[in-house]
């Protein structure tokens, strides 16, 4: 992690001060090119460059896609608020909490979605969306964290996607990078909302 500030998305201090590069005491094979170190406590710590550089890449894709079409889903709590601010800004449409079978497989169900892009929280807990979205041919583009297996995954995001400021912080740059690579905002322009207002508070649960 040795990247100068000035070249990262925000500044180093800001991805270290949320915990976005802390990852968990198991690595899988698919997030091996994104560990940096094992700490002495047996956590690994993902690579806070690549994390970055990752965002970047995601967003030049996500850009491709008509707004309408993107879909954002999270299962966990901590992800709700901050894939409903991202799909406000992008204009694409969230999915929280409970993911109901044949959402994106089923067009005779009334709650049946077709997006042409599926961002994923956590390939663990948004398994079922995972699946449809391959099963369909959707690609996804997925927040792994060290334990993460991502088979199916067209793009991974590297990044603790457990914590509540690490998700906060990753969906809230996201969005930010998204709208510049439309041209939306100027490459050096900013959003509407802060990284707290993309923060899980208590009183959404």
């Amino acid at each position: 992690m040795t990247s100068q500030s000035s070249e990262l998305l925000v500044p180093l201090e800001l991805y270290l001060s949320t915990g976005v590069h802390i990852g968990t005491r198991i690595k899988t094979k698919s997030m091996l090119p994104f560990i940096f170190r094992v700490r002495p406590d047996g956590l690994y710590v993902l690579d806070v460059k690549r994390i970055d550089e990752r965002i970047r890449i995601a967003a030049k894709f996500i850009a491709r896609f008509p707004p309408h079409k993107i879909c954002a889903v999270s299962s966990r709590q901590y992800g709700w608020r901050p894939v409903k601010q991202f799909c406000s800004l992008v204009g694409g449409f969230p999915i929280t909490g409970r993911f109901i079978p044949g959402t994106f497989t089923n067009p005779h169900l009334p709650y049946y979605k077709e997006p042409s892009i599926v961002i994923i929280s956590d390939p663990r807990a948004d398994e079922q969306p995972l699946n449809e979205a391959i099963d369909m041919g959707i690609p996804v583009v997925a927040l792994c964290d060290t334990d993460n297996l991502a088979s199916g995954v067209e793009l991974i995001i590297p990044v603790n996607n457990k914590g509540r400021k690490a998700l906060a912080l990753t969906y809230w740059i996201l969005a930010r990078q998204v709208l510049r690579e439309r041209g939306d905002i100027p490459l050096d322009g900013d959003i509407p909302l802060s990284i707290e207002d993309f923060e899980a508070k208590p009183e959404t649960y």
